[in-house]
């Protein structure tokens, strides 16, 4: 998979409550693209600021698989940036803590 440079949705901005769980970073969906759960693609939004956000336009730069659940997460962030594994995975432990995900990181 490359990097492609994708628009997000943003429905669950930062700090956003979700039955106890306080989004620490900005989550949404890329529209018109299905996921495994037969919703919209989700999508994890990395970036340097802490502002909650309605929209993002950036690139894909991993895709989170969960061996325990149907459908994979993107992560996107700004153009240019690069995140190590083990930082996407500490951005992303607040969600992932539940699942048995694995990451994979997306050549540029």
């Amino acid at each position: 998979m490359a990097r492609l440079t994708l628009n997000v949705t943003i429905d669950r901005p930062i700090g956003y409550d979700h039955e106890g769980t306080i989004y620490p970073i900005n989550y949404g969906y890329v529209a018109g693209v299905m996921g495994g759960d037969g919703e919209e693609q989700d999508a994890y939004v990395l970036t340097a600021g802490d502002q909650p956000l309605e929209t993002f336009t950036g690139q894909l730069i991993a895709v989170v698989h969960r061996a325990d659940d149907v459908e994979t997460k993107w992560v996107v962030t700004d153009f240019g940036k690069s995140y190590t594994a083990d930082d996407i995975m500490t951005r992303i432990a607040f969600m992932e803590q539940y699942f048995e995900s694995t990451l994979e990181l997306v050549e540029e």
